[in-house]
């Protein structure tokens, strides 16, 4: 494969990364709001039915299963989000070498016509 064509396949990759990345960002942003609605129910069903003082509830609510489980989904969907980011960030450090040796090659090949 030459260098343009790596260099094409690369930004056809970068393409599909991007939008990877905007799904992804959709999915923690909703994965956020459910565990965020979901602590706040929970610590004033901690706080209205068991009349737990306020300064327990911060101890508490983090091990009550549902909040738990919103808490590690959101976690996994972060982790995911910054892995494509990371991704985009790997990609476009290839394209820029890539885009280098191009000039580079290109530039000689004109300089000796």
């Amino acid at each position: 494969m030459d260098l343009f064509e790596e260099i094409t396949r690369l930004i056809n990759q970068l393409d599909v990364s991007v939008r990877q990345l905007g799904k992804s960002g959709s999915d923690l942003a909703e994965a956020e709001r459910k565990y965020k609605v979901c602590l706040r129910q929970e610590a004033l069903k901690l706080r209205a039915e068991k009349n737990m003082p306020v300064t327990l509830i911060n101890q508490i609510i983090y091990g009550v299963p549902e909040v738990a489980n919103l808490r590690f989904d959101r976690d996994v969907k972060e982790a995911v989000y910054q892995a494509n980011q990371e991704s985009i960030n790997s990609t476009k450090l290839k394209l820029r070498i890539l885009e280098n040796q191009y000039q580079r090659e290109w530039g000689q090949a004109r300089g000796t016509n």
